[in-house]
């Protein structure tokens, strides 16, 4: 791979510059996040003068682990310990705490082998085989005739593939995966070993896990001892023998310009979106999302407040602080993705790349035909994004929407257990729910609607009658039948006409609104083969244009990214390179020891041998939400590290990868080492990270 020849290129191309652009295009603006099947050997060697090979890929790759659906992790002992992040971790460790057990409160360390807590349903896997199998789906879809039958075909090829691997010597009891990349360009296959037996060993408090919390996420200087321990055992219940593929820990290998690599599962990114895409983006799709997240995290909050100190509720106070911190964290996440839609120059480096790749693609028009689909789809973007049945828009919505299901399977004739099913989920939500939160959640999603409801739609004001929002939603509480009561929402459902001809308020808003949202899910739907088909052609272009010097879009599948540890400069001054304890302590003062920067008691009285080690620091990795838990390594493959975070300037990292300003923020080995030494008493686990 030779990036150089990647710069000459782009050089040799027309240069387009937007007013106010500081940088030109460059190669890295889609990223570093390089697949194990087209590794980047020849770049490894020209910026690190590091020559990898097949050996040192392969070691890294089985020392890596995908962690349950949502995060990653990695082997750190012979004995099957794994590390992930306690963010990962948090919401389903409580899962296996007692009931006078807190693991929020108090963390968790089981002392002995026998004390490590199995939770069911919680497995990792590990990719054991990579095949390109670019070839075989080229040859099934090269006689499409569209784009719909190129979809088909290749959906069909995929699978005839997937079953021809799992009966394929070396393959064998592996879980396989097909994975498309450049949006068609090159396709692989994955074989993952699963292990379903995963015990829990150390889990942090919150106050530690969480540290700074919300005010703090996505940036540095940071005091974050995100980290949990888990093991893996095999069929026999013993602890799995992961000798052969592990990362040791390296409590010293963090210093300034170590060339650091990042090896996790990174979960979506949309760097070959075109300009036109992104700009729908901007105006329509997060501006959206982050409407609707933020304004029932803030009520989520205000109800969280009222229980969190209440023993009897720790539970639920728990499981609904997760799904804030969920929300907030998605909320910071996406006010960065739209900071940078807004940003001139991220903007006109992508127009700048775009103009490139249409350069080296003469007489092609698929940038402009997927313009012209978006502008069809702009009417429809507040209904498909504000419409659909969610439980965070609350059960009279989720109500709506069942029984515009029950008025559908009435006027199709579904069969009676059909049509009593969804009866019995109408009933069901109709006499559980809590009408004063139903009553706020449905004039929230009104609100939303009426702020971006498209110039000339009048969907509302048929569904409120000219009322205003609050008296109308006032109204159909009073009014309707089926939120009355049980008895009276029965005697509603008991005659078909009643749903056919709408007469209850309730159902005649469900009949307009539903039936919106159903009218934009056919114009998404109904292009969706067309666009797909041009998104891949775009990207084909790219690839033709550029070769695989490009890495693809992250699929939530492993990657390794290169990067070096640097500091950078921020409001007027320059972030060090790594945190210490003392810092941790700083923050706790200087913040009135309240949350979140609060401290457990057994943390009062901090050693100073912890307040020196080190605590996080940051690299120029490239990295995305799934990467999470995921380790850091040196040239030697020792785990340096542990990733939890990336700084403000990632965020727009979702579209486009600033080497200059971004970085990843991780653990330090030698500060989770510290803890486990000076405060937890993990001296078995410090011994078996450490060789000992």
């Amino acid at each position: 791979m030779k990036l150089k020849l990647y710069f000459l290129l782009l050089l040799c191309l027309p240069s387009v510059m937007v007013h106010a652009q500081e940088k030109e295009a460059s190669p890295f603006d889609l990223g570093r996040m390089w697949t194990f099947e087209n590794p980047p050997k020849e770049w490894f060697s020209e910026a690190y003068n590091f020559n990898a090979d097949e050996a040192w890929f392969d070691d890294v790759r089985k020392s890596s682990l995908r962690f349950a659906t949502w995060c990653s992790a990695s082997f750190v002992s012979e004995n099957g310990l794994i590390m992930t992040n306690h963010h990962c971790s948090r919401g389903e460790a409580i899962k296996v705490q007692k009931e006078d057990e807190n693991f929020d409160k108090n963390g968790f360390y089981a002392s002995n082998l026998k004390d490590e807590r199995k939770l069911e349903g919680l497995f990792v896997e590990q990719l054991l085989m990579v095949e390109d199998i670019t070839e075989k789906v080229n040859a099934a879809i090269a006689n499409a005739e569209n784009d719909a039958q190129l979809l088909e075909l290749r959906s069909a090829a995929l699978q005839s593939i997937e079953e021809e691997y799992g009966s394929k010597t070396g393959w064998e009891g592996l879980r396989l995966q097909t994975v498309t990349f450049y949006s068609g360009g090159k396709f692989s296959i994955y074989g993952y070993k699963r292990y379903n037996d995963i015990r829990l060993v150390l889990l942090p408090e919150n106050d530690l896990g969480f540290y700074g919390g919300d005010p703090d996420n996505f940036t540095f200087p940071r005091y974050n001892l995100d980290c949990t321990f888990w093991r893996a055992y095999d069929e026999n219940g013993k602890p799995v023998d992961s000798s052969a593929n592990y990362f040791e820990f390296n409590t010293d290998g963090v210093h300034e310009g170590t060339p650091v690599f990042v090896v996790g599962n990174p979960g979506r990114t949309e760097r070959y979106r075109t300009v036109a895409q992104l700009e729908y983006d901007r105006d329509h799709r997060y501006k959206y999302l982050l409407k609707f997240i933020t304004n029932r995290r803030d009520m989520l909050l205000d109800e969280y407040n009222m229980i969190k100190d209440d023993e009897g509720m720790v539970r639920e106070a728990q499981e609904q602080l997760s799904t804030i911190n969920n929300l907030s964290n998605s909320i910071k996440a996406y006010n960065g993705i739209m900071g940078g839609l807004h940003n001139e120059s991220f903007m006109g480096r992508k127009a700048q790349l775009e103009k490139s790749i249409k350069a080296g693609s003469p007489g092609l028009n698929y940038w402009s035909e997927l313009e012209n689909e978006y502008a069809k789809l702009n009417p429809h973007a507040w209904a498909i994004s504000h419409l659909g049945p969610s439980g965070l828009r609350g059960s009279t919505f989720l109500l709506m929407h069942e029984l515009a299901n029950y008025k559908n399977a009435l006027e199709n004739e579904a069969s009676e257990e059909d049509k009593n099913a969804v009866k019995e989920r109408i009933m069901a939500m109709a006499t559980s729910m809590d009408k004063d939160r139903e009553m706020k959640l449905l004039t929230m999603l009104l609100n939303e609607v009426k702020e971006d409801i498209y110039p000339g739609d009048n969907t509302l004001k048929r569904v409120t009658e000219g009322k205003s929002v609050s008296a109308f939603v006032q109204n159909l509480f009073e009014k309707s039948k089926i939120l009355k009561s049980e008895s009276d929402a029965q005697k509603c459902l008991s005659k078909d006409k009643n749903i056919t001809k709408a007469k209850d308020p309730l159902i005649k808003a469900a009949d307009i609104l539903v039936a919106r949202y159903n009218e934009s899910v056919q114009a998404f739907q109904g292009s969706s083969a067309l666009r797909r088909g041009l998104e891949s052609k775009i990207a084909n272009q790219a690839f033709k244009v550029y070769g695989s010097s490009l890495p693809p879009d992250a699929t939530f599948t492993l990657r390794i990214s290169d990067g070096v540890v640097k500091g950078y400069e921020y409001n007027g001054t320059k972030a060090p390179i790594k945190t210490t304890y003392f810092g941790l302590y700083d923050r706790h003062y200087s913040n009135d020891k309240v949350f979140p920067w609060a401290l457990p008691e057994k943390w009062s009285n901090p050693p100073m041998e912890l307040l020196k080690s080190p605590l996080n620091f940051v690299s120029t990795n490239d990295i995305i939400g799934g990467n999470s838990g995921s380790a850091i390594i040196n040239q030697n493959g020792e785990a340096v590290g542990l990733i939890f975070d990336g700084n403000i300037e990632s965020l727009p990292g979702n579209f486009i990868f600033d080497e200059e300003h971004n970085r990843s923020v991780s653990v330090h080995t030698g500060g989770i080492v510290a803890a486990m030494r000076y405060i937890y008493g993990a001296d078995r686990i410090v011994n078996e990270l450490m060789g000992e």
